[in-house]
């Protein structure tokens, strides 16, 4: 946050990108929505005992159950589109945080543990019961929120690219705050992307309408809108071009049951696209 007259923040590093690979390589992208999943008076248990450790105690952790039972069934539903595409059980999948190319903390993007052939790369985003999963064999980003308030949108426009500013500002007042929303949605998917998440100065990088200035974009990654219901904001954010228009798929809450594995886990990998698919295991 770097207002007139306040400490000066330090320069900003540049954005890493690999090595050979160019705006027009074409990528796969799996992105799967949960909606509000529900495990009571269905007379059926969401798959607990797949999540590790850590998982199950951040879990217990909300102090609003709601939020805890959509952290159990995001997570759930990660480890069984992970697990569909490499062949593995879901509670095989391991995976962790790699260190922060911005800070070196130990937050940065999620990565499945090595020593697995073209492993895929993933990002998770839940808010406002609704989950986003995406697939890809690049690095990725997602996020969904729930619209801001005009207020919030009003207090954090500051906050962006003077570029973008300058776009919402060219807005009619009743239509800022979805559009602050859909933008700090494409913001948020390429920091964490990137692996940076908001330790990256939001005003660093121009997110604005996609299409738009495109000379002003963070270079090799696509950025883009996605329709996940008028109350939520959603993007993706791939290091390439989408090789598919990227279709945001239902994530039924009955694959996520105790029980249902094999059945959920056998549907999963046959519409998966971003990672070679095995046998997987029940």
């Amino acid at each position: 946050m770097t207002d007139q007259g306040k400490m000066p923040v330090a320069p900003v590093p540049a954005v890493p990108h690999r090595t050979g690979t160019g705006p027009d390589e074409r990528v796969a992208v799996d992105l799967w929505l949960l909606r509000d999943p529900v495990s009571y008076g269905t007379g059926q248990r969401l798959a607990v005992g797949e999540l590790d450790p850590g998982e199950r105690a951040r879990a217990s952790s909300f102090l609003r159950p709601r939020d805890g039972l959509l952290y159990t069934a995001a997570h759930i539903a990660l480890r069984r589109l992970l697990a569909a595409a490499l062949g593995l059980a879901p509670s095989e999948v391991a995976y962790d945080r790699r260190p922060c190319p911005q800070c070196g903390g130990p937050h940065g993007r999620p990565a499945l543990h090595p020593g697995l052939a073209a492993v895929p790369h993933f990002s998770l985003s839940h808010s406002g019961g609704r989950a986003l999963v995406g697939l890809a064999m690049a690095p990725i980003g997602v996020d969904i929120q729930r619209m801001p308030s005009a207020r919030t949108a009003e207090v954090c426009t500051r906050l962006l690219h003077p570029g973008e500013r300058t776009e919402l500002d060219g807005l009619p007042p009743g239509r800022r705050g979805a559009a602050f929303g859909q933008l700090w949605a494409r913001k948020e998917s390429y920091l964490k992307g990137i692996g940076t998440g908001l330790e990256r100065p939001p005003d660093a990088d121009y997110l604005g309408t996609p299409g738009r200035d495109p000379w002003r974009r963070p270079p090799h990654w696509t950025v883009l809108d996605l329709a996940c219901g008028p109350a939520h904001a959603a993007a993706v954010a791939v290091l390439g071009t989408p090789a598919d228009p990227c279709t945001v798929r239902p994530l039924p809450a009955e694959w996520l049951y105790e029980g249902g594995a094999a059945q959920g886990l056998a549907e999963i990998a046959r519409r998966t696209t971003a990672a070679p698919v095995k046998e997987t295991l029940t």
